[in-house]
């Protein structure tokens, strides 16, 4: 029998995330049944999602019990199937979780096209969740209009750093927010406008020079006291996506929340969660534009791919200590 290595949620994380709350498990890998499909995983999505399903409260979906596979999102090749969607050799992208094999029934996987002119990598940085969350965030809830300002959290982020470029494309004048100079200076070899340092600058100070007629659409992913700076300088009529609020994920007690949302209201604004899984049935269209803008040279990415499942709880630190560059990624396995 093949062995699976896994990794266990062993305890609810108290703030960051350590390695003691996961624990390091090996077990033989279940025999198919009828209907379901084995899955290799080669590479594992690393979000800011991962902390928030630890939790004990249920998310979006229901909380995963302690003891069980650490959630997460895979790209992987299909070992064996009895699932007539799926053959030997596919490519399959779902919620494999943090282990070497999954065996899941074929409606939970997605089956990824091939022959793409894109590495595999790039169902995680530029299609896959990530572009479809900075595509539909941007454009489906915010209706972006050329000469509008956008500003972006976590500019240089996976789904930030594809949200500022979709909207120079659509014509907005861009203003990302990111934590270190580098950082601040990638962004702007993407085309943003303007980029703020918020752990050097004073964001208000910056958003007001770079922001001359005020901010028209924000792209939330941290929330906390930059969204309210945010809101004291919203236009009329202005758009707020609310993708994330990483800010608050490792929190001990709950952060306060803005004090100035009366904003809301008196700007006639408009401010709205999404999940990309909403978005899924309109995914091949969105796919489709995104590879054209990529092979025009007009949507970049890139990826930070850490190697072995066993770096995994490490893995996931980087993406609340910034460390980050780009999409973060453990790969699992071999292509």
């Amino acid at each position: 029998m093949q062995t699976n290595h896994q990794w266990l949620i062993a305890a609810r994380p108290d703030g960051l995330v350590k390695d003691s709350d996961f624990r390091w498990n090996e077990a033989p890998v279940a025999a198919l049944e009828d209907g379901q499909v084995l899955v290799r995983s080669v590479y594992l999505s690393l979000d800011p999602t991962n902390r928030v399903w630890m939790n004990e409260a249920d998310s979006y979906l229901p909380a995963p019990k302690l003891g069980e596979v650490m959630r997460g999102i895979g790209i992987g090749v299909v070992e064996e199937s009895r699932h007539s969607g799926f053959a030997p050799g596919d490519l399959a992208q779902g919620l494999l979780g943090w282990q070497q094999y999954a065996v899941l029934p074929g409606p939970a996987l997605t089956k990824l096209p091939k022959g793409l002119p894109v590495p595999t990598t790039a169902f995680f940085g530029l299609l896959g969740h990530i572009g479809l969350t900075a595509y539909f965030g941007l454009l489906d809830i915010c209706r972006p209009k050329p000469g509008e300002t956008l500003v972006v959290s976590t500019a240089a982020g996976a789904v930030g750093s594809l949200v500022g470029q979709i909207g120079k494309i659509k014509g907005l004048r861009v203003v990302g927010l990111t934590g270190s100079d580098e950082k601040c200076r990638w962004i702007k070899e993407l085309g943003y406008d303007a980029a703020v340092n918020y752990k050097t600058e004073n964001v208000r100070e910056a958003l007001m020079r770079h922001c001359p007629e005020g901010i028209d659409i924000y792209f939330d992913n941290v929330g906390g006291k930059i969204l309210e700076t945010v809101l004291d300088l919203i236009n009329l009529g202005a758009r707020i996506s609310v993708c994330g609020m990483i800010s608050m994920y490792n929190a001990g007690t709950p952060a306060p929340g803005p004090s100035n949302l009366v904003n809301l209201i008196m700007k006639r604004a408009r401010m709205e969660g999404f999940l990309v899984t909403d978005y899924l049935p309109r995914a091949e269209d969105a796919i489709k534009e995104m590879i054209g803008w990529a092979m025009q040279g007009k949507l970049k990415y890139r990826v930070d791919v850490v190697q072995g499942l066993e770096n995994a709880p490490r893995a996931l630190k980087k993406l609340f200590d910034g460390s980050n560059a780009g999409k973060l990624i453990v790969q699992v396995g071999a292509e």
